[in-house]
């Protein structure tokens, strides 16, 4: 499974000339529940603040993003998502979300919740091994 996301979001990358780490932070900037600044991108992806500003600068000059000063403090800078490229994305990542909705409908709400706890509860035992090697 991991794989095959992987060479969607590959796909995508190669399409648009950019990096894999470029579509990991677009789908971070996407996924943010508050504005995105470079600082918290960066800690996100585990890039450096140079590594940062050169994934940034590739995805606005693509037209992926565009930078937003903050109008009270002119120093922060939140990076939000551009319209059509959202769209792009979501007309290149629909058949994911799709096939998604498909697996899903294969299985009971009771298996359902045993699948969900059993990702949750990998997903924290990966971040405990990233926290030990970090």
């Amino acid at each position: 499974m991991n794989g095959e996301i992987n060479r969607l979001v590959h796909r995508f990358a190669a399409e648009r000339r950019l990096h894999a780490t470029d579509v990991q932070a677009l789908a971070a900037i996407l996924d943010a529940e508050q504005p995105m600044t470079p600082g918290r991108l960066g800690e996100h992806l585990g890039l450096t603040s140079g590594a940062v500003t050169a994934c940034v600068d590739r995805l606005e000059r693509a037209g992926h993003i565009r930078r937003v000063r903050e109008s009270s403090d002119r120093r922060v800078v939140h990076l939000h998502y551009a319209e059509d490229a959202r769209e792009t994305a979501r007309t290149h990542f629909r058949p994911l979300a799709d096939a998604a909705r498909s697996a899903t409908r294969r299985f009971t709400d009771a298996e359902m919740s045993v699948v969900l706890r059993f990702l949750g509860a990998l997903n924290e035992e990966l971040v405990a091994v990233r926290s030990r090697n970090d």
